[in-house]
């Protein structure tokens, strides 16, 4: 059972880490369409957009290679979180314009949404070692079960 759960949890994570791949490689591809995002406050412009681009790339790495997993999740939510609260909140509450108040809501959903799954990938990283050590759970397991009796 722990076998399983393991390697569909596994699979959730690479599907993330894959739109984590997608995500950056677009702020490379595109960054002065995403320039316009870059809150006003914030300088440095367009440096912002390859920063976040980056940051998407490796915590896309950090998931798939399975190192420094925790930290990478948490460092992911914070910037979704933030990008929640200076970007598509403002935009959703700013606008006059339904179908851009639309687009700014399904952003804001999106990325709370995304910074959950990061958040949840953060709090389970110790349970998601590949399976190299899914038999050294086993043997703990059995070791307890032992001791148990």
């Amino acid at each position: 059972m722990v076998m399983k759960e393991h390697i569909v949890s596994r699979i959730a994570i690479f599907i993330l880490a894959i739109a984590m791949i997608v995500f950056g490689i677009q702020h490379f591809i595109h960054p002065y369409d995403l320039l316009v995002k870059v809150p006003d406050f914030l300088p440095g412009g367009i440096a912002w957009v390859y920063l976040v681009g980056t940051a998407f790339i490796l915590a896309a790495i950090s998931f798939m290679t399975n190192i420094w997993v925790k930290t990478a999740a948490y460092l992911l939510a914070l910037m979704l979180f933030s990008f929640v609260l200076t970007i598509h909140l403002p935009n959703f509450l700013d606008t006059a314009d339904k179908a851009y108040r639309q687009m700014a809501l399904y952003n804001l959903l999106k990325d709370s949404a995304l910074a959950a799954f990061a958040l949840y990938i953060a709090s389970n990283a110790r349970h998601q070692r590949i399976l190299e050590n899914v038999e050294e759970v086993r043997e703990r397991e059995e070791h307890f079960e032992l001791v148990e009796q």
